[in-house]
């Protein structure tokens, strides 16, 4: 009986080497990035030792079958009757269950792990619309960026709204992902591992502009988090050319613009530097503010976002900057 089981364990290991070796050796995750993702990836990694067990089995079974037990040429005959085995059906029944429970329990573990927030950790409202995120943070009295900063090892909670439809937050680097819905505010806890910059990902169909929502996130030091508050609160006391500057950087302009005054490459949207020329100021303002009214030509409406959102004095200071880098006058 040892020797007959001797072929079905060897294809069994076989099996088992070759699938672990797919499983691991090959980086399938992005890289993981922070104490909640970690978590996620126990979970997966749990699943997928279970995964390659049960194929070992299943795989050793079915080729030790097909081999030992195929019919010899010209045999029609029908195979001998079997009806079970009643201890075997359990055992099959059994451990998958006890398997499948595991996972579930441990998932829901993970879920509570990464629900909870220490108190006095760091809220950031995030708005997502129409094709474009928004991130406020009530310590700079409201100023909204269309880039995420964040620093390393600290946890944060943000706070999640949208006006429009339903949108979806990922960071891929995070594992997590989370809705964003109209009418309630939904939560996204983290807290980042790494630093660096990792894309923002909408992964909810959104409309015509889908595509295009996306954005970073910059996970910084706790010193350099800081010096970017202090940059902020300065360049808001400043006014002028610098917060508008500093609001078409933060807003993710950049991404999708052109303008040699502010360093852009972006090819997504028209070309500043050859439509702001002749723009009056009320013009400019009207495109920040209801971007259909007049679309450039070569491109559709529904892609740029309206930013309406922002407040009264960043709006006027983009208008400013645009206005300058035109070589324009106010009207």
């Amino acid at each position: 009986m040892r020797r007959k089981l001797i072929p079905l364990l060897v294809i069994m290991i076989l099996s088992a080497g070759a699938a672990f070796a797919l499983a691991f050796a090959i980086e399938w995750l992005p890289e993981q990035a922070s104490v909640q993702g970690k978590r996620i990836d126990q979970v997966i990694w749990l699943t997928v030792v279970i995964c390659v067990v049960v194929f070992a089995i299943v795989a050793a079974a079915s080729v030790y079958a097909v081999v030992k037990f195929r019919a010899k040429p010209g045999d029609e005959e029908d195979g001998p009757p079997l009806h079970g085995h009643t201890g075997l059906e359990i055992t099959w029944t059994a451990i998958p269950t006890a398997l499948v429970t595991l996972i579930a329990v441990w998932s829901g573990i993970v879920v509570v792990q990464n629900d909870r927030l220490p108190e006095g950790s760091r809220v950031i409202l995030v708005e997502a619309r129409q094709f474009a995120w928004g991130f406020e943070y009530p310590e700079l009295g409201g100023i909204r960026t269309g880039e995420l900063f964040l620093p390393v090892n600290q946890p944060v909670e943000l706070r999640m709204t949208s006006p429009d439809v339903i949108h979806a937050f990922w960071v891929p680097e995070w594992r997590q992902k989370q809705d964003v819905v109209p009418g309630i505010t939904t939560f996204y806890r983290i807290t980042p591992t790494k630093e660096g910059i990792f894309p923002i990902v909408c992964t909810e169909l959104c409309g015509l502009g889908h595509s295009v929502m996306r954005n970073q996130v910059n996970v910084m030091s706790e010193e350099a988090f800081e010096g970017w508050l202090a940059e902020q609160r300065a360049g808001v006391d400043a006014g002028g050319t610098d917060l508008g500057l500093r609001v078409f950087a933060n807003q993710g302009c950049a991404g999708c613009h052109a303008l040699a005054e502010a360093g852009a490459s972006g090819a997504g949207g028209p070309d500043l530097d050859s439509v702001l020329p002749g723009q009056s100021a009320e013009q400019i303002r009207e495109s920040i503010m209801t971007p259909d009214a007049t679309i450039s030509e070569g491109f559709s409406s529904g892609f740029m976002p309206s930013y309406s959102q922002l407040p009264d004095e960043q709006v006027e200071a983009l208008v400013g900057f645009l206005l300058g880098a035109a070589g324009g006058s106010s009207g």
